[in-house]
């Protein structure tokens, strides 16, 4: 597949970029520290990077104290945020919207874009599918459910006139974490899977799947977002100046890794290593960092999109919903931040 190296830079349209041009004279911030959640995944490269190269401590200077999350699910991160225990979050656009959706006068909203693309369908070698109504009859796995792999999965086989077992159709439909995604292509328990780099790649060049598709190829432009960044509002209300800082590092760190793959591989492999206790292969982390977009374009048109394909499967609720002012931005001027755009 084509190298993803090249990105669009801006926060265009969200967070607006330019106000990281304001004077960096302006009140103290209110706080000691910044809480900062994130996956151990590849798409979550931004946090690890910026944190391990530095680039979060350089923009929010020695007083502020930096604390890292390290979290499994988006769920487990909302419920954080509404808790007020994380300050910002690299999350999925399906729990983006629900947190928005559910936060007490909308507290939980976007900033900015950190990675697009980079989720496939992974067929195990001894299952015969090779197109959408070869699902019919299999085991199927994705992520948690109600997830943003979850999601796409269960619209895809809608689209193609299937359904669940659950509600009365013959796809077999298993929602688990990504390791017990592994053990069962191991065991050949499951047909295949709908999940997000490296588990992708892990599944194709460890296990010998074959990749049927890449989601981007369903997708209007070959594009849709899968890593966003989050805010707790009431935190960048009263640490405006710490939040534009912090927004200014992000964007500094997605430029770094675009022109730095090899570098990037190798602080992501050292840090799974920390973390897991175990590495990954070179070949695995190249290939599934080539497989996304590192880009601060939250791609706002797929966010929607998203939100109307889980409300249309049932997890928005039964009322409707109104992402109308889930995108934050800033007034460059006065560092408040406008809520009605």
């Amino acid at each position: 597949m084509k190298n993803r190296s090249v990105l669009v830079a801006g926060i265009v349209g969200v967070a607006l970029i330019s106000a990281l041009i304001i004077s960096q004279n302006s009140d103290k911030s209110s706080t000691e520290k910044i809480r900062i959640a994130f996956f151990p995944n590849i798409g979550h490269a931004v946090p690890i990077v910026g944190i391990e190269k530095g680039f979060f401590a350089n923009k929010i200077g020695n007083e502020i104290k930096i604390e890292t999350r390290v979290f499994d699910s988006g769920p487990q991160v909302i419920e954080s945020l509404f808790a007020n225990s994380i300050d910002f979050a690299y999350v999925g656009p399906i729990p983006a919207i629900n947190g928005y959706l559910k936060s007490e006068n909308h507290n939980i909203r976007i900033l900015s874009g950190a990675a697009s693309g980079g989720a496939s369908f992974i067929v195990h070698p001894n299952s015969e599918i090779n197109n959408a109504s070869d699902f019919r009859g299999k085991k199927i796995a994705a992520p948690q459910i109600g997830n943003t792999q979850d999601v796409s999965l269960r619209t895809f086989i809608s689209e193609h006139g299937l359904k669940p077992a659950e509600k009365g159709g013959s796809v077999i439909i298993y929602n688990i974490p990504n390791p017990d995604i592994y053990t069962l292509f191991v065991k050949g328990e499951i047909d295949g899977a709908w999940v997000a780099e490296p588990w992708a790649t892990i599944l194709e060049t460890e296990l010998d799947g074959k990749r049927l598709f890449y989601e981007e190829d369903l997708w209007p432009n070959n594009e849709f977002t899968t890593v966003l960044l989050i805010a707790n509002t009431d935190f960048v209300k009263k640490n405006p100046a710490l939040a534009i800082n912090f927004l200014e590092s992000h964007q500094e760190t997605v430029m770094w890794i675009n022109e730095n793959p090899i570098e990037t591989r190798i602080i992501f492999n050292d840090f799974i290593k920390s973390h897991l206790g175990k590495s990954m292969s070179d070949e695995v982390i190249d290939t599934a960092l080539s497989n996304l977009v590192i880009t601060s374009n939250p791609l706002p048109n797929s966010v929607y999109s998203f939100a109307e394909k889980a409300d249309a499967l049932g997890y928005l609720g039964r009322n409707g919903y109104d992402l109308t002012n889930i995108f934050y931005y800033f007034d460059t001027d006065t560092l408040e931040v406008n809520l009605t755009k």
